[in-house]
Order: C-alpha cells, then sequence, then structure tokens
C-alpha cells in the first residue's frame, strides 16, 4: 500500500504503467486520491493506494 506522504501539489510525477500518459503534474493531494494533470492524458484521480507514482526531478523529460 503507497502512502501519499511524500506527494504535494506542483510536484511531477508519472504513473509507472503509463509511461505513455507523459509526465503529470499534481494538483491536490487529499487522503489516498491524488488528481495530477499529465501531459498526453489530461486531468486524472489517481487512487495512491493502487498506484505507486513516481516523482520525476525537474531535469527529466
Amino acid at each position: 500500500m503507497s502512502s501519499t506522504q511524500h506527494l504535494a501539489p506542483g510536484m511531477r510525477v508519472r504513473h509507472p504503467d503509463r509511461p505513455d500518459w507523459g509526465i503529470g503534474q499534481i494538483q491536490s493531494v487529499i487522503g489516498d486520491r491524488v488528481t495530477a494533470n499529465f501531459e498526453h492524458a489530461g486531468k486524472l484521480l489517481i487512487i495512491a493506494s493502487e498506484v505507486d507514482l513516481e516523482v520525476v526531478g525537474d531535469d527529466a523529460s
């Protein structure tokens, strides 16, 4: 089970199973619900207990 404690609005993330979505920027974190706006998939709700989002550094593309 993943924790959202390390996630915060403004952070950039990737979905480990959907690289085609591109980089997402976290919009909100409420409980285990993370809303992120992805380059190629738009704004999506991710359940952090089911998906462990990968935090991306500023130099990633």
